[in-house]
């Protein structure tokens, strides 16, 4: 839903939030304003944000849902989002999964400084023109592929969540 949805919905007494988010918005009847319910459980009146830029890019998403048990890690659920997302994740240095994938110690991430040896013993940094020295990671039980491939049904899943580095 867009904000202006989000809104008359808080105002009626729903939570709401982006899909992503571990926290949520509410309505503060009393002080009439949007309260920002932190992942870390601190309430935060909007007009005292101190990310103007990131706070107005949310309020102009259309992705808004309602913030319940099984969506909102505060209330008691994951929270969960699309390839899209994962992908923007990535970039900022943040490990993603899919919550259906089998091992439970699967992730991605963005790997950088890629390099190899070739045939000849050489070490070769690897550079291509658009993307760099990057490739995406996939670490797995059985170690970590370099240059990772979604496949369509990891493109079109809402199922990515935030992933913990496998020990």
């Amino acid at each position: 839903m867009n904000f202006k949805k989000a809104l008359i919905e808080m105002k009626a007494g729903a939570k709401v939030k982006l899909p992503s988010w571990g926290g949520f918005w509410h309505w503060d009847p009393d002080k009439q304003t949007v309260m920002m319910h932190t992942k870390d459980g601190e309430d935060l009146d909007i007009r005292e944000t101190q990310r103007v830029e990131y706070t107005l890019s949310n309020i102009l998403s259309d992705e808004w849902i309602t913030a319940d048990e099984t969506n909102t890690p505060v209330l008691g659920g994951e929270a969960t989002f699309s390839f899209g997302d994962a992908i923007k994740y990535l970039k900022r240095g943040l490990r993603v999964a899919r919550k259906g994938w089998n091992g439970k110690e699967q992730y991605i991430e963005l790997a950088s400084g890629i390099s190899y040896a070739d045939p000849d013993g050489a070490i070769t940094n690897a550079k291509h023109a658009a993307i760099g020295n990057q490739a995406i990671a996939f670490v797995g039980t059985s170690g970590v592929q370099l240059g990772w491939l979604a496949s369509q049904a990891d493109m079109l899943a809402e199922d990515w969540v935030f992933a913990e580095r496998s020990k």
